[in-house]
């Protein structure tokens, strides 16, 4: 792919992935698209043949990004709760960039509508974030004692409440709001 072309396809990606997290999935067209990045509808399908080749690249590379940001869970933080306010400070800083939602969040709120692999993609969000808390956390002075289930499920329940607060938050249009939870694990 040539260097304008992929600067092309970055474009619509950013773009969808911006109107997706503000619109939802159906809230984004090709036209929209097309028009935001100064292209034709059919430069737009000529990178993404269909919404959902487009949908699903999206959502990939948004968790490849999150988790990018994560960094190696080997090398993470050395404690439960370092682990714990990293991952809160990614989801307050995604929130207060641009006061918009997770973009696997709003894909995943709208999953009995979309098409598998936007699902499949959204899911993978969810497992791999989760994954990396487990991986991070089963390191930690704190899981010691503590099983691999009970330790997935301590992970999942802080994803869960970082999600949950990033809707609460938009939806009161208070993106600070979601700085004053404080996800914590069992003791």
């Amino acid at each position: 792919m040539s260097r304008n072309a992929a600067e092309t396809e970055g474009k619509i990606l950013d773009l969808a992935e911006s109107l997706i997290r503000k619109n939802g999935y159906n809230g984004v067209s090709f036209r929209d698209l097309a028009s935001g990045v100064g292209v034709k509808s059919s430069s737009v399908h000529y990178y993404f043949p269909t919404k959902e080749d487009l949908g699903a690249k999206v959502a990939r590379r948004y968790t490849d990004g999150f988790l990018n940001a994560l960094g190696d869970p080997e090398d993470g933080p050395a404690t439960a709760s370092e682990i714990v306010k990293k991952l809160h400070g990614l989801f307050v800083s995604a929130l207060g960039s641009d006061g918009q939602m997770c973009l696997c969040g709003i894909l995943a709120a709208e999953s009995a509508g979309l098409p598998e692999s936007v699902v499949t993609e959204a899911k993978s969000f969810f497992d791999r974030v989760s994954e990396w808390m487990t991986v991070s956390l089963s390191r930690t002075e704190w899981a010691e004692n503590r099983s691999e289930v009970e330790i997935k499920a301590e992970a999942l329940s802080a994803l869960a409440l970082l999600e949950g607060g990033m809707i609460i938050a938009r939806v009161r249009n208070d993106p600070a709001l979601l700085t004053t939870l404080r996800p914590q694990l069992a003791r």
